[in-house]
């Protein structure tokens, strides 16, 4: 006769085996093994799957909002910007250089996972990395050029600012070489020491500005030059600059005898691109008027040492980073101004610069809460 289950109030057979109830039955011990396996395998699967995409370079480059700097602050624990030979002054206010993150270049490949994230962020872009990183050139040479361009932008900051507030800044006008095509190709000389313009003495670089905007594109004008040690008078006839100003057709590496002594110091950032608000900065120390006021200011552009305000890359990642990291003020170059419209995040107003000089008004203008006087980048 087959076993009946005993009911659950049942007096229990002395002796006998009960069944645990935790027991799963028989039956169902089969199936469970494969579910076990199947999910132990998609796990696997999975995990090398993650790995992969945490590991294994693609062809593409992503641009993401970097960090960024207060020029007024510290930088590992000394000023960011030194000043000695004239008097500094406190401020209350920030002045923040912008940057971009970028991978995808030698020894920073983008990954799945990063390039994936990348599409997904409105502040992100992606890109064939050939686009962003020359293929020809190593880390080493990137990272090479980065560093001199911060050098130089640096350098041309600091006399910038010099010339802005007044000072001169004696300069040796070397040549480096003469533009292909030019009139000077062939009559001004690599190594060439320039003295004057039309009679007119070049003690510095913003002289031999100021004496070429006196000349129109095509004139023929008297350089006086020193070349091995000798005087010489050369016939030149000036080429036409894309704004329709003349140019002399010489590429001149300038050596600035600096009247203040400016340190700055900044370490994990390369480029051009910080020229701007470093100048700006150190306006800011240099004057007693505390400009910033309290407030925020974010920026970039390049600076060249005549105080040009020139455009930069990346500037949708840069107005993303400044609005993070808590600025209310942007100062975008002119030139990129049809990049920033229609991407300015919520909360960061733009002001639209051209030269320094409209830098440090814009500055001084947001101080003193007249920001909205300014000037802005518009569509069209």
């Amino acid at each position: 006769m087959p076993d009946q289950p005993l009911p659950d109030d049942a007096p229990q057979q002395p002796g006998a085996a009960q069944p645990d109830p935790f027991d799963e039955p028989p039956y169902a011990s089969a199936p469970t093994s494969a579910r076990a396996v199947t999910l132990t395998v998609s796990m696997l699967l999975s995990a090398i799957l993650f790995a992969v995409l945490l590991v294994v370079p693609t062809a593409y480059a992503v641009s993401s909002p970097g960090p960024t700097r207060d020029v007024l602050g510290k930088d590992n624990g000394k000023p960011l910007i030194s000043i000695s030979g004239a008097k500094t002054y406190p401020s209350t206010g920030e002045l923040h250089l912008t940057t971009v993150s970028a991978t995808g270049g030698p020894g920073y490949p983008s990954t799945p996972l990063r390039v994936l994230q990348g599409w997904a962020s409105p502040w992100s872009v992606v890109q064939p990395r050939e686009v962003l990183f020359p293929q020809e050139e190593t880390r080493e040479q990137i990272d090479s050029e980065n560093t001199q361009q911060m050098v130089s932008s640096q350098e041309n900051a600091s006399v910038a600012a010099l010339t802005e507030l007044g000072y001169e800044v004696p300069a040796t006008l070397t040549v480096a070489g003469t533009v292909e095509g030019s009139n000077a190709a062939g009559v001004v000389e690599k190594g060439d020491i320039i003295l004057a313009l039309d009679g007119t003495e070049l003690p510095d670089y913003q002289s031999l500005l100021d004496g070429l905007g006196e000349v129109e594109a095509g004139d023929t004008i008297t350089l006086t030059v020193r070349r091995n040690n000798a005087e010489k008078d050369l016939q030149i006839v000036t080429g036409t600059k894309d704004d329709g100003s003349a140019m002399i057709g010489v590429y001149i590496d300038p050596t600035f005898d600096m009247p203040v002594d400016i340190t700055i110091s900044i370490d994990g950032i390369g480029g051009p691109s910080a020229g701007t608000m470093f100048a700006l900065g150190i306006i800011d120390k240099m004057t007693k008027e505390d400009e910033a006021d309290g407030v925020v200011i974010a920026g970039t552009g390049t600076m060249d040492v005549s105080g040009e305000v020139g455009a930069i890359g990346g500037i949708r990642q840069k107005l993303e980073g400044a609005r993070r990291d808590g600025a209310t003020w942007f100062l975008a170059p002119a030139s990129n101004c049809d990049e920033v419209v229609g991407h300015i995040p919520d909360g960061l107003h733009v002001a639209r610069i051209a030269t320094l000089h409209e830098a440090r008004e814009a500055m001084t203008a947001i101080g003193a809460g007249k920001g909205s006087t300014l000037a802005t980048c518009s569509a069209g």
